[in-house]
């Protein structure tokens, strides 16, 4: 009965330091998380009330029903606020924007000066640019998706994801984890779909925000993958980062993506690689999917040929390769 008594008592301790572990990693967590989101937030506001004077500028609209020009406000009305001049379908519709024929927008980015605007859904003539940044959009709410999903105590690590290649047949998202055997099982693959699932349905604003390296710097200063990549994505854009936020998930991204996470339909995380070993315990891993945009079907055949094809481990520049290589660099 006193071993009994012993081994429980043992047991209960154990637990609760694992349980006190746990609150410990998930506060210092949720903190870092809030601390990234209350800078966003006032850089936002900061670039915002900098504006000073606001300025006029012309729109010239080009699409159906008919071309229009709009009068906006320069570094303050959007394409998506342009779209809410035309109609509710064209702001539910509108994915990405053209600017001046040749310069793809995200919709919630502020215009800077009088241009032609086209709106682009997934039925354009040329749907190459609006896929792209379907597929960028992908990574980056998988990047989303996997925090909801791993435990504190996984240590999960966001590295970067590659720059998107529709012909590839999957999107990626690269990671760190606690464990160097981890081989997930088909019911993990399907909880990290479903969050990808529930992301889409919360129809989350994906907005974007130019910040200065040291701004960037301060809001990554607990991610040790990031700060290693900052310095090289900085030199390359004169000193300046481009981050996206969708919720209170915040990454480094070059851009564009797709208005919201609502467009995300379909949707499979099909494949898990294990790329390295980093050190003594953590290892890299890529992480893989197909979707499809939103209001898209295909038979279950054709479907489970494109789920495949996406398990096919990515070709894309690996997390363990040199960053600095600018053809290939992570945040296309």
């Amino acid at each position: 009965m006193a071993a009994a008594t012993k081994l429980y008592k043992k047991s209960w301790v154990a637990l609760r330091q694992m349980h006190q572990y746990r609150g410990i990693a998930g506060s210092s967590a949720s903190a870092s998380l809030k601390s990234r989101n209350e800078l966003f937030n006032q850089e936002q506001r900061r670039q915002r009330d900098a504006i000073g004077r606001i300025e006029k500028i012309e729109v010239r609209y080009l699409g159906l029903p008919e071309d229009v020009t709009l009068v906006m406000n320069s570094h303050i009305s959007t394409p998506y606020n342009c779209a809410q001049h035309l109609s509710e379908g064209h702001c539910k519709r509108a994915a990405l924007a053209l600017i001046d024929g040749s310069v793809h927008w995200d919709m919630h980015r502020p215009l800077q000066e009088s241009c032609t605007l086209q709106l682009l859904n997934f039925n354009v003539t040329e749907p190459h640019a609006v896929n792209k940044a379907f597929w960028r959009t992908c990574s980056f709410m998988l990047g989303a998706a996997l925090q909801r999903s791993f435990k504190d105590e996984a240590n999960l690590q966001l590295h970067s994801f590659p720059g998107p290649n529709i012909k590839s047949g999957s999107f990626v998202h690269d990671i760190v984890l606690g464990a160097q055997n981890w081989v997930p099982t088909k019911a993990e693959m399907r909880a990290i779909s479903a969050e990808m699932v529930k992301l889409a349905a919360q129809d989350l604003r994906i907005e974007r925000l130019e910040v200065d390296q040291e701004l960037a710097k301060e809001m990554f200063k607990d991610s040790h993958y990031k700060s290693e990549q900052l310095p090289s994505i900085a030199q390359q854009n004169q000193s300046r980062v481009t981050l996206y936020r969708l919720g209170e998930h915040i990454d480094i991204s070059r851009g564009p993506m797709v208005a919201s996470t609502r467009f995300l339909g379909k949707c499979t995380i099909s494949a898990a690689h294990k790329i390295a070993n980093e050190g003594s315990s953590d290892a890299y891993y890529r992480l893989q999917g197909v979707a499809l945009p939103s209001g898209f079907s295909l038979n279950h055949f054709a479907y489970g040929l494109l789920e495949q094809r996406s398990r096919k481990l990515n070709s894309a520049r690996l997390p363990n390769e040199p960053f600095e290589e600018q053809q290939q660099m992570q945040l296309s």
